[in-house]
């Protein structure tokens, strides 16, 4: 017989962040160990209920007992087993661990020989005697990063728990968890519900909560509900929701039965910037603020309320009270910030510490200054444009809308460069030197924000790595490969010498504070890094070949990749890929400097072709790759097929004269230089 089981523990309100997390594992967890130990099929899928209030879990289909297991022990082999005739003391001792005699025991094969064996019957368990069990494992495994005590019980959970379901069909299995004992029954919603709500069925849990308890299980399902009704309650003003997933989770894992309410704020609120108030409104009160159809933020902003009322004004009014207060807030730092000018507060950055190794931010600042000077030089951008915008960059750190908000530095200083009167490029510079800030955001627009972007970056980047601070595993406390890849982007957009601007921004540094490696360390890991950013889209041969040549100047890679791909594809690749590295291989063992070609030493009909074929093609493909041709100029090496084979084919290159080696050493090292031109093609063969 099977049937459907249900677990449920209710608890007193969760973390919301971690809501969904806890129910996953939860359910995992128990579907897992009901598989494994074979009450339910490889393929049944556990259904997760999750609330603030609940975790829960729904599995169809699982046996009340265990199917019956056949067990085989595997003794002594059969040849060592018996000697004339009788048992030998180990294949005795292994009877009497069976509880059987020797008579007992059959003969099977190992794979290897035939050993004696015992086959046995283990009758199933009972799902009743394992399911305590069960859960206490599947509540041990939660992802819980700190545990409570509550009232004078000895048990730890991360919130007070109040019951306990273990029903399977409509059989309540007895056991216990917690300090708590099995029942049928539950609770419902915290206000809408009152008393205990009975579940009679496994298969019932969800519709009976539901309708009896106010409570929408699912989350799911619970999310889809809240999303839709957002979504239907924003196109009523034609508006959009500056809302992310996240916050939808989190406010989804808050409620048991959502009602979704519009409310609103005064008008002369949108004269602080739309990203305060967006900030303010999400992170502090988990609203939803809309947007008109130009992007601007609205005065009215929709909420999610765990309560149902016919009268839901109160509710609103409420909430617009504690809102007002919050904005009331945002406006009286953001008008006492425009009351100093950015430029007054550098000061300040003094008394703020970078990092105890590498001085303060007012110091970092005067680094950032000259880096972005100089990089701006390189771009053909204002130096001093750059160098401006770099030093009020970090100002807005000792405002008090940061302070309160650090999620918007940067967007503040831009708001503030702007009142203080400067021009629009700085303040864009201010804003965009953060960017990217993560996998696919935007890249700082324009040269000047550039500058200060790749000067903010770079800085951060060799100055803890020169301190010693080295991501490891998964541990990178300062964010260093998220600020690699984001220089990797913008150097690729820009033809800018990567290893020149690490030894800048090395040279930026007070003497004697860095490793003396530190530059070419960090291009080393950058480099990795790149590989991996690349790997999404090449295939990591192609990706290795082209690295293989460790460019600086990356802008062009990925044309080079293009090209690689394009080459790759050619019939003659893979052999020209397979010679290449042949010859790779023989440059590896010979000693000393590599000379020139002496035409007259070529005394064989196949190098001379050889030779040949490589001086009329070595111009052109010059030519291409001054051109930046770089498909034109790996296209042309498929006319080395021909000569390259009946190279290998009839000349011994390791030849008794010296001389002549020598020649043909001088010869396939031109002919490695050609074929790496453009990347080193050996790293394509198989």
């Amino acid at each position: 017989m099977n049937a459907t089981l249900l677990i449920e523990l209710l608890t007193e309100e969760l973390p919301p962040k971690a809501l969904e997390k806890l129910s996953l594992s939860f359910a995992q967890t128990i579907s897992e160990e009901l598989k494994k130990l074979q009450f339910v099929a490889a393929d049944v899928e556990a259904i997760a209920f999750a609330s603030p209030r609940r975790l829960a879990v729904q599995v169809p289909a699982v046996l009340a007992v265990q199917p019956d297991q056949k067990i085989v022990r595997k003794g002594p082999a059969v040849a060592a087993g018996m000697k004339d005739g009788q048992p030998t003391p180990a294949l005795a001792g292994f009877a009497r661990s069976c509880g059987v005699d020797v008579s007992a025991l059959s003969t099977m094969s190992d794979g290897k020989q035939d050993v004696f064996a015992y086959e046995s019957t283990k009758t199933g368990e009972a799902l009743a005697a394992v399911l305590t069990d069960i859960v206490a494992l599947a509540l041990k495994k939660l992802p819980i990063p700190k545990l409570m005590h509550w009232g004078d019980l000895d048990y730890q959970f991360v919130r007070p728990v109040h019951g306990l379901i273990m029903l399977w069909g409509e059989t309540v299995i007895e056991g216990g968890v917690l300090g708590l004992s099995s029942r049928n029954a539950t609770r419902g919603h915290r206000f809408l519900s009152s008393g205990d709500v009975f579940v009679e069925k496994a298969d019932d849990y969800a519709r009976v909560l539901f309708e009896q308890g106010k409570v929408l299980a699912s989350f799911n399902a619970r999310r889809e509900l809240i999303k839709k009704r957002l979504a239907d309650a924003a196109a009523v003003h034609g508006a959009t929701i500056a809302a992310d997933d996240a916050l939808l989770d989190e406010v989804t894992a808050l409620v048991e039965w959502p009602v979704v309410l519009e409310a609103g704020f005064e008008a002369e609120f949108l004269k602080v910037p739309q990203e305060c108030l967006i900030l303010t409104m999400q992170q502090n009160q988990k609203y939803f603020p809309l947007l008109d159809a130009n992007g601007k933020l609205m005065n009215r902003f929709l909420l999610v309320s765990n309560l149902e009322t016919a009268d839901p004004s109160h509710i609103i009014q409420g909430n617009e009270r504690v809102l007002r207060a919050r904005l009331s807030d945002a406006k009286f730092f953001f008008e006492q910030d425009q009351k100093a000018r950015l430029e007054t507060r550098l000061a300040k950055l003094a008394e703020v510490v970078y990092h105890n190794k590498i001085g303060s931010q007012l110091e970092r600042v005067e680094r950032l200054q000259s880096i972005a000077g100089q990089i701006a030089a390189q771009l053909g951008a204002d130096q001093s444009v750059a160098e401006r915008a770099a030093l009020l960059a970090k100002a807005d750190l000792v405002t008090d809308m940061v302070g309160e908000f650090p999620e918007l530095q940067g967007v503040m200083g831009m708001y503030y460069a702007q009142h203080d009167g400067e021009s629009e490029v700085v303040a864009a510079a201010i804003e965009g030197h953060y960017h990217p800030r993560f996998a696919g955001d935007s890249l700082p627009q324009g040269d000047i924000a550039t500058a200060v972007a790749l000067a903010d970056k770079l800085e951060a980047i060799v100055g803890i790595w020169g301190i010693g601070l080295i991501p490891t595993g998964d541990k990178d406390p300062y964010a260093l490969r998220r600020a690699a890849l984001g220089v990797l982007r913008m150097v690729l957009a820009a033809k800018l010498d990567l290893k020149a601007l690490l030894a800048l921004v090395a040279a930026a540094f007070p003497a004697g504070k860095l490793s003396a490696t530190t530059a070419d360390e960090v291009f080393a890991f950058m480099m990795d890094r790149l590989k991996n950013y690349l790997a999404a889209d090449y295939q990591a041969d192609e990706v290795d070949a082209v690295l293989a040549l460790a460019p600086s100047v990356l802008n062009e890679v990925p044309a080079v990749l293009a090209a690689v791909a394009a080459f790759k594809a050619l019939p003659e690749a893979a052999t020209l890929a397979a010679a290449n590295k042949r010859v790779k291989n023989i440059l590896k063992k010979t000693e000393g400097e590599v000379g020139e070609v002496n035409p007259a030493l070529l005394s064989e009909a196949a190098e001379q072709a050889l030779y040949a074929a490589v001086s009329e093609l070595a111009p052109q493909v010059d030519a291409k790759f001054a051109a930046h041709d770089f498909a034109g100029a790996l296209a042309q090496l498929s006319s080395l097929k021909a000569p390259v084979d009946a190279f290998f084919d009839g000349v011994m290159v390791m030849a008794d004269d010296l001389a002549v080696r020598a020649n043909r050493i001088a010869l396939l090292a031109r002919l490695a230089a050609l074929f790496n031109r453009v990347a080193d093609i050996s790293l394509l063969a198989d």
